[in-house]
C-alpha cells in the first residue's frame, strides 16, 4: 500500500490506491471485474471502445412472443415449486418419521426425542454448508447450477426443520426460470423485466395457491422498486398480462400437483362489531414492533457472526452446522420453531384436532424464540424466506393479543358492562390479521399480505381490520427504517440503495465499491492538520492507524466537531488538540469494520445496525479502503446500467 512519509516520520499520510486492475467488457463497455491478491486496493479505469449506438428503449408493447414467453414461466415455474416442495416432504419424512404426530412434539418425553431434535438440524446444516461451498466455486457464467444447488440446500434446509420458509425459495426459483426463458427467447430488456416480475408473481402463487397475491407481490417487489422500470418506459400497463397469465398458470399447476388445500388451516373468521377496529389498530403496533425485533435481530446476527469469524479465523462453512445445531438445542424446549410445513401454525391457530392450544405465556416465549431461531438460520448461511417464520411469529402475536382481550374483557363486563358496547372476536380472528399484519412488516410487502390473507380467508369483513392492523405495522417500520438515517446523505436522486433489489447488492463485494483513496492519521497528530486533510482530500473521515499501519478507528468530522464543543470548558490551545484526546471520550473513533470479500448487502446491513454512513474496510488489521453509502449507490447502479446495456447488445 503506497503511504508518503517525509524524513522517516510523518503525521498524515494520504493513501492512495496502489494497484490498477483492468477493466474488460464486450465491445468495450464497461464491465466490473475485480481482480488482484487479497488485502490490496482495488480502483476501476474505464476504457473506451467501439460499440453499437445506444437507442433510447424503446416502449414495449406485448406481442404475442412475451405472451408465449409468460406462459412458459407460469408452467415451468409451477413445476419447479411442485417438484422443490415435493422434495422438501420427502426429506421432512423421511427425517422426522416415526413421531406420533409433529404437531403434538410437545407431549413426546424428552428422552424419546432429544437425539433426532438436536441431530437433523445439524445434519442439515452440514450438508447446506457442503452445497454452499460447492456453489461459491462455481464460476459465475453457472448461473443455472448455481440456483439449482441453491434451491437443494433450501429443500435440505427446510426438510430438516430448520426456521425459514419456502416462499423465498419459490421466489428464486421463478426468477431463475424467468431470467433463462429471457435468455431463449426474449432479449429485450424491458420484456425481460415483465418477466422476471411474471417469474416471481408465480413463484408465490405456487407457494401458496393465490394468484391475485402472486400478482401483487410482483408489483410490489419486483416493478416498483426496478430501476430499469424507473428510468424506462416500461409501465406496469404493459407487464400486466405476462404477470396475471403467468400467475394463473402457476396456481393452475400447484393446485393439480400439490392439491387445492390452503397452505393452513384456516379458522372461520368473525368480525362482531365495529367497535373492535380499534383493537385491531392496536394489533397492528404490536406487530410492527415484533417485526421490527426480527430485523433488528437479523441485523445483530449477521454482524456478530462476522466478527466471530474474524475474530477466530473460522471458515464460512462452520456456520450453517451451528446455526442447525442452535435451531436444535432451542427445539428442546419449545419444538414449534422447527419448520414442519404450516403444521405449526395450524397448532397457534388451534385447527389442529387432538392438538392441545396453548397459553398466553407460552405464545409470549414463542414470538421471542422464534425471532432468535430465524435470525441465526439467516445470519448462519441457511437457504429460505421470511414468509413461513412471519406468518408463524403474526399468529402467535395475534393469539396471544387475542387471548388477552378475551380474559381481560370478561374480567371487566361485570363492572363497565361491556358485553352490550364492546363484543370481541375469537383469538383465531387476530391471528389472521396479526398474520397479515406481521409479514407486511418484515417483508414490506403490505398490498400482498393484505390479499393473502383475503385471498385464504375468502372473506370480505376481514379487509378493513386488514388494512389497519397492515398499514399500522408498515408505517412503523418504514419510520424506523428513515429513522435510521441521523445525517443526511447526497441526493444521488430517486434510484436510492433501498430501490435496488437484494439480488444486486449480494452480487457486488465491498472491494468492488470502496473508495481506495482515504486518509490516514497517527494518535499524535494534531487536529488542524486532520481536517486541513480532510478539506483538501474532500473527505469525511479519517482512518486512525499505528506505526505499524495497524488499524485502531475512524475518526469522522462529526467527531472533532462534537470534541470541539466539548473543550470549550478548557483553557487548551486548538493547535495542541491531537487525535487521541479525541479517541480518549466516550465512543469516539469506536467503529465497526468491512472486509473487502464481504458483499455489498451484509455491509449494508452492518451500516444500519450502527447507524453509520461510512465504515472502513480492513484485510488483516491493515486499512485497505472506505466504503459509504454513495459508494453502494453507485456500484449497483453500476451494475444494473451494465446489465441494461448488455441486453441491448446482444
Amino acid at each position: 500500500m503506497g503511504s508518503v512519509r517525509a524524513c522517516g516520520y510523518s503525521p498524515i499520510v494520504v493513501v492512495r490506491a496502489s494497484r490498477h486492475h483492468r477493466v474488460g467488457g464486450k465491445n468495450g463497455l464497461l464491465s466490473l471485474q475485480p481482480q488482484g491478491a487479497r488485502g490490496h486496493s482495488i480502483s476501476w479505469v474505464v476504457r473506451a471502445g467501439k460499440g453499437p449506438p445506444l437507442l433510447p428503449p424503446k416502449k414495449e408493447v406485448v406481442e404475442g412472443g412475451g405472451i408465449i414467453s409468460a406462459c412458459f414461466v407460469g408452467l415451468l415455474t409451477g413445476l419447479s415449486v411442485v417438484i422443490f416442495n415435493n422434495v422438501v416432504h420427502e426429506i421432512r419424512d423421511l427425517c422426522w418419521d416415526g413421531l406420533p404426530s409433529r404437531g403434538g412434539l410437545r407431549e413426546l418425553a424428552l428422552e424419546n426425542k432429544w437425539e433426532r431434535i438436536i441431530l437433523i438440524p445439524t445434519c442439515g446444516g452440514l450438508v447446506v454448508s457442503l452445497l454452499n461451498v460447492f456453489r461459491s466455486a462455481l464460476e459465475d457464467g453457472n448461473s443455472g447450477l448455481k440456483a439449482l444447488l441453491k434451491a437443494v440446500a433450501a429443500a435440505v434446509t427446510l426438510g430438516t426443520g430448520n426456521s425459514l420458509g419456502p416462499e423465498g425459495p419459490s421466489v428464486d426459483i421463478g426468477t431463475s426460470v424467468a431470467k433463462g426463458v429471457a435468455s431463449l427467447f426474449d432479449k429485450d430488456a424491458q420484456r425481460e423485466l415483465s418477466l422476471k416480475a411474471a417469474g416471481s408473481a408465480a413463484g408465490i402463487s405456487s407457494g401458496f395457491n393465490a394468484a391475485v397475491a402472486g400478482c401483487f407481490f410482483a408489483v410490489e417487489s419486483v416493478l416498483w422498486p426496478s430501476p430499469a422500470a424507473a428510468e424506462s418506459s416500461l409501465s406496469l400497463t404493459n407487464t400486466t398480462s405476462t404477470v396475471i397469465l403467468s400467475a394463473v398458470i402457476a396456481s393452475v399447476v400447484s393446485e393439480i400437483g400439490l392439491g387445492s388445500e390452503p397452505a393452513f388451516t384456516i379458522p372461520n373468521y368473525d368480525f362482531r362489531s365495529p367497535t373492535e377496529l380499534p383493537l385491531y389498530l392496536l394489533l397492528g403496533i404490536f406487530c410492527g414492533v415484533v417485526s421490527l425485533s426480527l430485523s433488528w435481530c437479523t441485523s445483530w446476527m449477521i454482524v456478530a457472526t462476522d466478527k466471530i469469524q474474524k475474530t477466530l479465523g473460522m471458515p464460512k462453512a462452520v456456520f450453517p452446522v451451528v446455526g442447525g445445531f442452535s435451531v436444535g438445542v432451542i427445539a428442546l424446549i419449545y419444538p414449534e420453531v422447527l419448520y414442519w410445513g404450516f403444521e405449526n401454525v395450524d397448532t397457534l391457530l388451534e385447527t389442529r384436532a387432538f392438538v392441545k392450544g396453548l397459553d398466553v405465556d407460552l405464545l409470549l416465549q414463542l414470538i421471542a424464540v422464534k425471532v432468535v431461531a430465524t435470525s441465526l438460520c439467516r445470519a448462519s448461511g441457511l437457504v429460505g424466506g421470511y414468509y413461513a417464520p412471519s406468518l408463524f411469529i403474526g399468529a402467535a402475536t395475534g393469539m396471544a393479543y387475542g387471548k388477552l382481550l378475551s380474559s381481560l374483557i370478561s374480567h371487566l363486563n361485570p363492572i363497565f358492562h361491556l358485553s352490550g358496547i364492546l363484543d370481541v372476536a375469537s383469538p383465531q380472528a387476530y391471528a389472521l390479521v396479526g398474520m397479515a399484519a406481521t409479514l407486511a412488516g418484515v417483508c414490506e410487502v403490505p398490498l400482498t399480505a393484505v390479499l393473502l390473507l383475503f385471498e385464504l380467508t375468502q372473506d370480505y369483513r376481514i379487509v378493513l381490520p386488514l388494512l389497519g392492523a397492515v398499514g399500522v405495522s408498515s408505517w412503523i417500520t418504514s419510520w424506523s427504517v428513515k429513522s435510521k438515517d441521523n445525517s443526511p446523505k447526497p441526493d444521488t436522486d430517486h434510484l436510492s440503495m433501498h430501490n435496488f433489489d437484494q439480488c444486486i447488492t449480494k452480487k457486488l463485494l465491498v472491494s468492488q465499491a470502496m473508495k481506495t483513496q482515504y486518509v490516514t492519521v497517527l494518535m499524535n497528530t494534531l487536529l488542524t492538520q486532520v481536517v486541513t486533510l480532510m478539506l483538501a482530500e474532500k473527505q469525511s473521515c479519517a482512518i486512525i492507524v499505528d506505526d505499524h499501519n495497524l488499524f485502531i478507528g475512524l475518526l469522522t468530522l462529526g467527531d472533532i466537531q462534537e470534541f470541539c464543543k466539548l473543550s470549550k470548558e478548557t483553557n487548551k490551545i486548538p493547535e495542541e488538540l491531537k487525535v487521541s484526546q479525541v479517541c480518549s471520550i466516550n465512543d469516539f473513533c469506536e467503529t465497526a469494520t468491512l472486509t473487502p470479500m464481504m458483499n455489498l448487502h451484509s455491509a449494508e446491513l452492518i451500516m444500519n445496525t450502527h447507524g453509520a454512513n461510512q465504515l472502513p474496510v480492513i484485510s488483516e488489521d491493515l486499512p485497505v479502503g472506505i466504503l459509504d453509502r454513495e459508494c453502494i449507490n453507485i456500484a449497483c447502479r453500476a451494475l444494473a446500467t451494465t446489465e441494461y446495456l448488455s441486453t441491448l447488445t446482444n
